[in-house]
């Protein structure tokens, strides 16, 4: 991958031109480092995603929301965790400007730095025993600003790894960003099972929940660092400009992909569906409907976070053989069976084994569609509308798919029985087939 010297067109005093001097000896970025980056960066991305997801279900309805019922109190908590799905898109608007005024290094430095305040914020969260209803507006406000910050991170690595990747790799490169998700969970989950083994339960609701934010602030100044060092240099700037991956105008994006951009935002709808219900929604069952210890729970998907690792790596393989839109009518399939043959009988008797079991082979399921599916988003556009068009639609498919996909699990398994949830999950792959079957452009373009 050779690159050439040239005069960058940031101003001069943004990062990227102040770092054209620092970064001029550098030959080339390897593909290795835009991995690593690409990693690190979704990680600690994911890591945040969870710990507040894990700390919905098992410190917010008591910390935050005690003046109501326990159930009314977790569709509070899963009402909050909503926000920052709806928040994404107008944080795209907002470092769209900022990219276009300071520069691609600005923008992802005043991103994840509105993520580490915000997540530190929740950290020092009093609950509303100490200020009341100020409580729920500052998680709120916490909440709103992690989606706007989460919108803001994108920094094109996946996209520029996914394009230098050989042909013959393009669906093992498009996988590696996507390895963030179950790593992050594991980390997270892990965490908490530790300060949930070793702390009594008033001890973990007083003080001990907040450590994992904390972290979660920590992983974030040790990721910014990691992916500056790729941004700010004019090599990694020369790479993005010469594989187009620049904001198009938006106006132009949506008169000219409108299709792209609705198709893009359903190929990963099952996907994105089970993503939340085998990690969130499993604990908030157990913790409304049972009197199982969470920590099991836990444990059982960590077990799975590392199973969906593995099948990660295998639909890696499988897209480079048989084409990534294959793989994903494939997984797309295999989670509708999974709804029905799944959700139906597992949760419905109360069967521990079977909610395990449940949860293990969700895991594999999430882990080999999970894996294309960011590919799947970028690969739908045109060269020119490639960056602008994966964040636009990469918001939309969140909002669309995940976004309340643990608020209406529970609604549905409260109020009409677990067997409505497979139902969703099934509406999810469904919609995911259709958009393939509509869409037969899914596989990387080179133009």
């Amino acid at each position: 991958m050779s690159t050439v010297s040239h005069e960058s067109n940031a101003g001069p005093g943004s990062l990227e031109g102040q770092a054209h001097v620092a970064g001029a000896d550098h030959a080339r970025v390897a593909p290795g480092e835009i991995a690593i980056g690409v990693i690190i960066g979704r990680l600690s991305e994911m890591f945040d995603f969870f710990v507040f997801g894990i700390a919905a279900v098992l410190v917010f309805p008591s910390v935050v929301f005690p003046f109501v019922d326990k159930t009314t109190a977790m569709y509070y908590s899963f009402g909050i965790f909503s926000l920052a799905f709806v928040a994404r898109p107008f944080g795209s608007l907002l470092f769209r400007l900022i990219h276009d005024w300071y520069g691609r290094g600005t923008k992802l430095t005043i991103a994840l730095f509105l993520l580490g305040t915000a997540t530190a914020g929740i950290a020092f969260l009093p609950g509303y025993e100490k200020i009341g209803v100020a409580s729920v507006v500052i998680l709120a406000i916490c909440r709103i600003a992690q989606g706007v910050a989460l919108a803001g991170t994108w920094d094109g690595l996946p996209s520029l790894l996914a394009l230098n990747a050989p042909p013959e790799r393009r669906g093992w490169f498009a996988m590696i960003p996507q390895l963030g998700g179950p790593l992050g969970f594991l980390l997270a989950a892990g965490l908490f099972v530790f300060l949930l083994l070793q702390l009594k339960p008033d001890d973990f609701l007083a003080w001990g929940w907040r450590y994992p934010f904390c972290v979660a602030f920590a992983i974030n100044v040790v990721a910014l660092f990691a992916r500056l060092r790729l941004v700010v240099t004019p090599e990694f700037s020369h790479l993005l400009k010469s594989r187009e991956l620049e904001p198009a105008p938006l106006g132009e994006l949506f008169r000219t992909q409108r299709a792209s951009i609705l198709l893009g935002a359903f190929a990963p709808l099952g996907s994105f569906a089970l993503f939340h219900l085998v990690t969130v929604f499993p604990l908030s069952w157990a913790s409304l409907f049972t009197q199982d210890a969470i920590t099991d729970y836990l444990f059982v998907q960590i077990a799975g976070a590392v199973l969906a690792v593995i099948s990660m790596l295998v639909s890696g393989k499988v897209a480079d053989r048989i084409g990534r839109r294959a793989t994903l009518a494939i997984s797309a399939v295999l989670i509708a069976i999974f709804s029905i043959v799944g959700m139906l009988p597992v949760f419905q008797e109360g069967s521990r084994l079977g909610a395990y079991l449940f949860i293990l082979v969700g895991f594999v399921l999430l882990g080999f569609s999970h894996a294309q599916a960011a590919g799947a988003i970028n690969s739908t556009f045109p060269s020119r509308y490639r960056y602008s068009g994966a964040i636009v639609t990469s918001d939309f498919a969140w909002l669309v798919g995940a976004a309340f996909a643990p608020l209406v699990a529970l609604f549905l398994a409260s109020n009409l029985g677990v067997g409505y949830v497979g139902l969703y999950l099934l509406s999810g792959a469904v919609g995911t087939l259709l958009a393939l079957g509509v869409n037969r452009n899914l596989e990387m373009r080179d133009d």
